[in-house]
């Protein structure tokens, strides 16, 4: 076992971020931790990095406590920040001999490492190249690499596709793919379901500040397998909508974004005529369909709330 979070707290004040969040990260897996905006992933992570200490409960990485007075743990730690953290004075190459240096890399091996982290998020022929003249999808592959030139043995990577191109998107989740072919434990957050389906072996939903669901994706959608899914962007949404549609038998959640509606309905409860019916009395819709719920349902079916709260 790489990490143990048990009953971890954290507070702010009277805001309780992490409440008895209880999490195991196995080596050489790819972790997706999921959770809406607010439900403590990023103080975890921090929690977990020993960049802040927990105010309840255990943490145990590499089968020693972790806190932040633990200097020897977060060497084998590679935090790959949402926000861009390298430096925009100094080339590609500097950047990485300087992260390098910071985890006591020097000589041959650190030149080693440059060169190969260089290579592996593709930007060798830019090394004297300061990021300032990149693309965001360039420095976000930089950050990246910086990240993992020490060759860390878990690598927790925060958003690491946030705002770029497709081409770097790819780029980085072949990525990813190779350090878990390497070995390398990895957490994943990101508010892209998509992503996580193609690099994570497992998923960890959290919500409130607590782990609500664990497993593998075919684990977590055995939750709602039995289930059918409606989806429809109606015209003029309203509370009455709403209500008239928890109301039709069989239906056994109506989950409401903006004018975004999903009805998850037992299987077989065949309700599509009468939510259309219900729908068209309450001005109509504009799209519709009807499918096996995914994994995004899973996700909003357990905490009521979508991945990308921004797109509500």
């Amino acid at each position: 076992m790489i990490a143990e979070m048990r009953d971890v707290i954290k507070r702010y004040g009277d805001h309780t971020a992490v409440d008895h969040l209880n999490l195991d990260v196995v080596a050489g897996e790819t972790l997706g931790l999921l959770g809406p905006n607010g439900a403590g992933k990023s103080t975890s992570i921090k929690m977990l990095c020993g960049l802040i200490d927990s105010d309840g409960g255990s943490i145990k990485l590499f089968g020693q406590p972790q806190n932040i007075r633990n200097l020897e743990v977060r060497r084998h730690i590679g935090l790959v920040t949402q926000d861009i953290t390298v430096f925009n004075d100094m080339s590609a190459l500097e950047n990485l001999r300087y992260f390098g240096g910071l985890y006591g890399l020097r000589g041959a091996e650190l030149g080693a490492n440059v060169a190969e982290m260089l290579e592996f998020v593709g930007l060798t022929d830019r090394a004297k190249n300061r990021p300032k003249t990149f693309s965001g999808g360039m420095q976000r592959r930089l950050n990246i690499a910086c990240a993992l030139v020490h060759k860390p043995k878990l690598v927790i990577m925060d958003e690491p596709t946030v705002g770029i191109d497709p081409q770097s998107r790819n780029h980085i989740l072949e990525s990813v793919k190779r350090l878990a072919d390497s070995g390398t434990t990895v957490i994943y957050t990101s508010h892209y379901m998509e992503e996580v389906q193609a690099v994570c072996q497992r998923v960890a939903i959290m919500d409130s500040g607590r782990v609500i669901a664990d497993g593998t994706i075919d684990q977590l959608m055995e939750k709602i397998k039995h289930e059918d899914c409606i989806r429809l962007t109606a015209v003029a949404p309203s509370d009455a909508l709403t209500d008239e549609l928890k109301a039709i038998a069989g239906v056994k959640s109506v989950n409401v974004h903006g004018n975004q509606y999903q009805i998850i309905s037992g299987a077989g409860a065949s309700n599509v005529n009468r939510v259309m019916e219900i729908a068209s009395r309450h001005g109509g819709v504009s799209a519709f369909s009807e499918d096996k719920p995914n994994l995004e349902d899973v996700f909003l079916t357990l905490t009521g709330k979508t991945l990308r709260d921004e797109e509500a």
